[in-house]
């Protein structure tokens, strides 16, 4: 910063300057600094500041802390009086130099100024409020629970401050702080806390710092021999770092035409700085780079991204302060920004940013709308903000403005990603019938992006002649071209709307109007047919979005007053052209019908207007700014003044800022009624206002955006908006702004989404419905209910047939391969479910509103995943566990869990066991009648295996008849249903049902033979051998040895073992069905071995099973009659019938065996080899000749396989 230069001349008098020094001690040490004034000198163990000002320098050291005192506000920089008595002139015309008029000026416009006027202008030469300190010593908006507030620079430096660590301060200045050097070396953003104790000094202790003139007032009334001692001694005191300079400057000066002789006067950094150079606050831009690029550079870790946001915050601080640093700030981060590396990596690989990053875009390009719309802006400023805009959208990795936009190919289609979607019933169109429809919705699309481009830079004019309102809720015509077809898309990076914004004037005489009175009339307005509305009131017609950038410019930039005014004449707009939307809708009704579905959604989307862009979900926020704006100025007095010095404006349009856990604990805010300035209407008031607009933004109808992160972003910024409602306290007035609303939205036709007539891919009111079912209950049952059941239509999936998805048990996924841009879908079914529930919660004693919420839901849910949520809710609230049942809604859950089971019951879903366990848990709470239903009915619900196994199980089971406590007749009744149930699954699925059946049947022998006849009969050519052989053993357990055995040989006919098969699942199975025919008599053994020898060719199998035969089983013939005990106790012989036909052929599988093994034996194999033939010749040796059949195989072995060496040799070394 350059300073002022003073004239050398030698005659007396005080020149205008105020030199002085300012210190601060604590424990020793010490710090020297200097400023535009005088040089300050500081003592102290924590460091030194020093900070330079257009005419003040300071200095001082210290711990520091943070106490946020009330103390802390004192802005009139007198220790004496605050504003008790009046400032006389001279502290007026002082404070107004020392705030406007450079030093420069003032010398060369006068001569000479007495002393006292001087140190009154040096006095008020220092800011005098305490937010310009903190404003650059903490974040915008700390929490003052929070640690982190407690480590800011202004909280130490206060208590640095309120210690007693600063002293001897010496001053010299104007209002700005201009640079800032400290000791310490605090790298950071924010000023040093030794920085902001000396400056809080300054304010808090106006009076007590001495005052100094600038040293070439000194200078002036030395003579030579002074003057000389003074710079010998200064050079002696400092040689090593003065005497360069002092040669350098001695040898200039002795040579009459060098450059330092020609300039007159000579610089002095105490006077002041240059009236050319720019006065704004210090800012360390080199800091700011590099926090933001350290910030980038972690990623999207969740302190790194709240950090960012409080840098955000920071730039709107600062412009609402009016701060040149504000747009410098910006810049700079926008500069980091651009210059992060992911940028180019996501473009390369092609893949979109991440959703935090890209919400970080949106709120830098909100911020520079909001910069560019400075109301006061001069032409230079603007040009260079395009310039620099320009710029930055010319970069190849800007973003660009819709995070959704994808390339169009090269024929002119979007990707498959976004293709435009077709027609509910587009299953029953024909191709070209299809393309059609796809080339519309492009053309739609293409249009309605191409009239929000130029609605911007047409706005001004808009606002004058557009007047018929029809574009305020941006029901647009499809953009054409001059030949008749679509405009092209181009692309738009994340600043166009800034650029698009710079266009935008102030100039209006209407808008000024607005601005400038409470109370414009028809009087005063020179258009006041279309600009004043019925009741004189001015109203401001232009697209919503801009219009509500205009509010967040004024307020951001501290136009508070006029931000209100806007925003007043902005919602009173959109109330009236919700009227005339209302009145439009039944004049169109009267002359000709749009047809609509049951639901009320158009049947033809052609015939009814649709919103261009929503209100929710916009980049800019335009609704959360309006009520923002509208409810700040209803807040409780105190609540205003809660924050205490950090309470600053913060304004979040992606909700980026919040803090889950803080917002959890934080206290909301109070609002009261504040009437409007100049309105007639007594309830009118600014919070009154405030809701309506949040009312009538949620209310909008808008049709799906085009891709997730937009879908996203609108969800969102709904449940924010909504969360900010739910914080207000309903009185009477506010009550009656809900039902008024709610009804207007009912009737307002196709414009509301909630009216009749919506386009078929409108968004649905699930969430905004809850809210206000919720909020109208205790106060207008009726209303309520109209409103939750007409939000409860889902109306993409109108006249939609109820397919279930194969996997997830919805729709979702079903329409997401249809219509690619409804990616929210599932989020939306589970809000609607949750509607439901809500509504069936309140309506549990009132039978005609359950019965009505129920066909609603059953109706419009189409999701059985959440159809079944909702089943459960209604379950839980009709058996609440410490009050009464409610029978009638136990009963809607009932009729809920019946639909969820024929959702479901042609498709897989994961959850089809949980729910059918809950029916029947369900039925059993409504009663005995609900058990007999499921069951007689039961093809329409379950599968068989499902009816026999869960269902009839657990209704059949004690505890059932326990907990409904059943008489004899009643349990008769259940059983013969369960075994007609039974017998009827069985004969459709008998593999699966059979065992089941049996078990139902059991004390029913009619029922139980029908079933075991039903096994037989299906034995042989549907049920495999474990499915039998699992009967079968149920038969032999439950007493029934002949039918096992029966059953056991239909197994045996199915099972087949091939020779290596020596770990076979079936091998338990058929060692149990030999034994069990062992244990009924030789005769059914000689039946048996046949099947055994014929299937079976693992010889290991068969010599187990010929061991096993040769004793009695008595484990399996103590089921068996007396008779067949007997015959079993002796031993068979293994040279007849039965066994000799099982040990040949257990003989020749060890032979066939053998040579199969040593076809492909490998030497890691000879162990085991040896061992299988030891086993082999002990069934050999069963044989009246097996030994020398044994020899046989071993002497062939020997000279076929004689180029073993190796094996050849262990078996002779075994066998001989």
């Amino acid at each position: 910063m350059a300073a002022s230069r003073r004239p050398c001349c030698t005659s007396g008098g005080g020149r205008f300057g105020v030199p002085g020094s300012l210190s601060a001690s604590d424990n020793g040490g010490g710090v020297s600094g200097s400023s535009s004034g005088s040089n300050s000198v500081v003592s102290g163990g924590g460091g030194g500041a020093k900070m330079m000002m257009g005419l003040l320098g300071l200095s001082g050291s210290g711990p520091g802390g943070f106490s946020g005192s009330g103390s802390g506000m004192n802005s009139s920089g007198s220790s004496s009086g605050t504003g008790r008595t009046p400032d006389t002139l001279l502290d007026i015309c002082a404070r107004i130099v020392a705030q406007q008029i450079p030093f420069q000026r003032i010398e060369e416009r006068y001569d000479r100024i007495p002393e006292p006027v001087q140190r009154r202008v040096i006095f008020w030469s220092f800011p005098r409020n305490e937010r310009d300190i903190c404003m650059y010593s903490s974040l915008s908006r700390p929490s003052t629970n929070s640690v982190e507030y407690q480590n800011l620079p202004f909280h130490r430096g206060l208590k640095l401050l309120e210690s007693g660590c600063v002293d001897s301060v010496l001053q010299v200045g104007t209002c700005k702080i201009t640079s800032v050097t400290c000791s310490c070396e605090a790298r950071d953003i924010f000023w040093c806390q030794h920085v902001v104790a000396l400056a809080l000094f300054r304010i808090r202790n106006a009076d007590t710092v001495r005052l100094r003139v600038p040293i070439s007032e000194t200078l002036l009334q030395m003579d030579r021999q002074q003057l000389q001692k003074f710079v010998q001694y200064l050079i002696s005191e400092h040689h090593t770092e003065v005497l360069p300079t002092a040669q350098k400057l001695a040898d200039e000066i002795l040579q009459q035409r060098s450059e330092i002789n020609r300039i007159p006067g000579a610089p002095d950094p105490t006077a002041g700085a240059s009236a050319d150079d720019e006065h704004s606050w210090h800012l360390d831009e080199e800091q700011v780079c590099e926090q933001v690029r350290s910030f980038l550079s972690q990623g999207g870790y969740y302190n790194v991204n709240k950090q960012l946001v409080s840098m955000f915050a920071k730039v709107r601080e600062m412009l609402r302060a009016r701060d040149s640093n504000g747009s410098r700030m910006l810049t700079l981060i926008t500069d980091q920004f651009l210059a992060d590396p992911r940028l180019f990596q996501w473009k390369t690989q092609g893949t979109p940013m991440t959703d935090k990053c890209r919400q970080l875009w949106d709120q830098l390009g909100a911020l520079w709308v909001c910069v560019v719309l400075n109301p006061h802006c001069n032409s230079s400023d603007k040009l260079h903000w395009r310039q620099m805009l320009e710029r930055w959208s010319q970069v190849d990795v800007c973003p660009p403005e819709d995070p959704d936009f994808r390339p169009q190919t090269s024929s002119g289609q979007e990707s498959n990603r976004l293709r435009p979607r077709r027609s509910v019933q587009g299953d029953d169109t024909t191709s070209s019938e299809s393309s059609d429809d796809d080339d519309e919705a492009s053309r739609d699309r293409r249009g309605r992006e191409a009239s929000l481009d130029q609605s911007l830079s047409n706005a001004n004019r808009n606002a004058a002649t557009a007047n018929n309102n029809n574009n305020v809720n941006n029901y647009v015509p499809i953009a054409r071209n001059a030949r008749g077809g679509p405009v092209t898309v181009r692309r738009r990076s994340v600043f166009h709307r800034a650029i698009d914004a710079i266009s935008l004037t102030w100039d209006n005489s209407h808008l000024k109007l607005i601005l400038a009175h409470d109370n414009l009339s028809a009087s005063n307005e020179p258009h006041s047919t279309n600009n004043i509305n019925p009741q004189g009131q001015p109203l401001w017609h232009e697209h919503v979005p801009t219009a509500c950038a205009r509010v967040d410019a004024l307020r951001s930039h501290g136009y508070t007053v006029e931000a209100l005014r806007l925003a007043v004449s902005i919602i009173r707009t959109l109330k009236q052209d919700q009227l005339q939307s209302q009145q439009r809708w039944d004049e169109q009704q009267s002359r000709s019908s749009v047809k609509c579905t049951g639901s009320s959604v158009a049947r033809n989307p052609a015939l009814v207007p649709s919103a261009a862009e929503g209100w929710i979900g916009h980049p800019l926020d335009p609704i959360g700014c309006l009520f923002d704006t509208l409810a700040e100025a209803s807040l409780v007095p105190d609540d205003q003044n809660r924050g205490g010095i950090s309470n600053q404006y913060y304004f979040d349009p992606i909700g980026l800022g919040a803090d889950g856990e803080q917002n959890a604990t934080a206290t909301p805010p109070r609002y009261q009624h504040v009437g409007v300035s100049g309105s007639r209407d007594r309830n009118e008031s600014y919070l009154t206002l405030a809701t309506e607009a949040a009312l009538i933004g949620l209310g909008q109808q808008r049709v799906m955006p085009a891709g997730l992160y937009s879908q996203e972003k609108a969800c969102k910024q709904e449940e924010r908006l909504l969360q900010k409602l739910q914080e207000m306290e309903l009185d009477a007035v506010l009550v009656a702004v809900l039902r008024k609303q709610s009804m207007m939205l009912l009737e307002s036709g196709p414009t509301s989404g909630l009216g009749s007539g919506i386009h078929p891919e409108s968004i649905p009111m699930h969430t905004y419905a809850k809210f206000l079912f919720l909020a109208l209950l205790p106060h207008d049952t009726e209303l309520a209910y109209r409103v939750g059941l007409r939000a409860m239509r889902l109306p993409i999936l109108e006249d939609h047939e109820d397919v279930d998805d194969p996997v997830n048990g919805n729709v979702s996924s079903l329409v997401l391969s249809r219509y690619p841009r409804w990616f929210t879908l599932g989020h939306i079914e589970a809000q609607q479910c949750a509607l439901a529930s809500t509504m069936l919660s309140a309506a549990k004693g009132d039978i005609q509103r359950l019965r009505k919420v129920l066909e609603s839901a059953q109706h419009n849910i189409h999701s059985s995943s959440h159809l079944f949520k909702l089943a459960q809710d209604a379950f839980r609230f009709a058996t609440p566990q410490d009050g009464p049942r409610h029978p009638t809604l136990l009963n809607v859950a009932f009729e809920l869990g019946l639909q969820v089971m024929r959702m479901t019951l042609s498709s897989v879903n994961w959850r089809r066991r949980e729910m059918v366990r809950w029916l029947v848990t369900c039925a059993t709470e409504v009663g005995f009648e609900a058990l007999l239903s499921i069951m007689h009915n039961w093809y329409q619900l379950f599968t068989p295996t499902e009816a026999t196994g869960p269902v009839a199980s657990t209704i059949m089971s004690h505890s059932t008849v326990m907990r409904l406590n059943l008489n004899y007749v009643q349990q008769e009744e259940l059983s013969n249903c369960a075994r007609t149930l039974a017998l009827q699954c069985a004969t459709k699925d008998p593999p699966n049902c059979a065992l089941n059946a049996l078990n139902l049947c059991e004390s029913a022998p009619i029922s139980f033979e029908t079933a075991y006849q039903i096994v037989i009969d299906a034995a042989s050519h549907i049920m495999t051998s474990m499915q039998l052989f699992t009967i079968a053993r149920y038969m032999e357990h439950r007493g029934y040895p002949h039918r096992a055995y029966k059953l056991a040989l239909l197994a045996m006919k199915n099972v087949h073992l091939a020779y290596n098969q020596d770990t076979h699942a079936a091998i338990n199975d058929i060692h149990w069905a030999c034994a069990l025919s062992h244990s009924l008599g030789k005769s059914e053994l000689s039946t048996m071995i046949p099947l055994l020898v014929k299937n079976v060719q693992c010889a290991t199998v068969l010599s187990d099973v010929l061991r096993r035969c040769a004793v009695s089983a008595p484990g399996v013939a103590s089921a068996c009659p007396p008779e067949a005990k007997r015959r079993c106790v002796k031993p068979l012989p293994y040279d007849k019938a039965p066994l000799k036909h099982l040990l040949d052929a257990a003989i020749a599988a060890y032979v066939n065996t053998t040579h199969s093994r040593l076809t492909h034996i490998s030497p890691r194999h000879y162990g085991d080899f040896i061992d299988f033939l030891a086993k082999a010749r002990e069934t050999f040796l069963l044989a009246h000749d097996g030994l020398m059949q044994f020899g046989q195989l071993i002497e062939n072995m020997k000279v076929a396989y004689k180029g073993k060496k190796k094996l050849m040799f262990l078996v002779k070394e075994r066998f001989g």
